[in-house]
């Protein structure tokens, strides 16, 4: 199953709603919304800086991350950035694979 990471801005909504029921309620719903599509969550880390929240986790396919994202933009209490994530040994293939490239000249 594809791995992703969601890097996660809460919007004022957001960060209110965090205030009132706290990190561990907030990973619950991340949880049970990542499931709702088939996926599983690995990792949830609070943080400070540019992202507040970092969820690391598998989902069946990119249709699923997408209805994630959807998903969470509809609600505007955040704003979430899908990064696909490859193993080493998807890059190991990636680099076996003969491509046709020609650089701009």
């Amino acid at each position: 199953m594809p791995k992703y990471m969601w890097r996660v801005s809460y919007l004022q909504e957001g960060a209110t709603g965090l205030l009132a029921q706290g990190g561990s309620a907030r990973q619950a719903a991340i949880t049970e919304m990542v499931e709702s599509v088939g996926g599983k969550v690995e990792a949830c880390y609070f943080a400070f800086g540019d992202d507040d929240l970092f969820v690391i986790g598998d989902v069946p396919d990119d249709v699923a991350a997408a209805a994630l994202a959807i998903r969470t933009a509809a609600a505007g209490a955040a704003v979430s950035h899908t990064v696909g994530l490859l193993t080493p040994a998807q890059i190991d293939e990636a680099v076996a694979r003969d491509v046709t490239y020609r650089p701009p000249a």
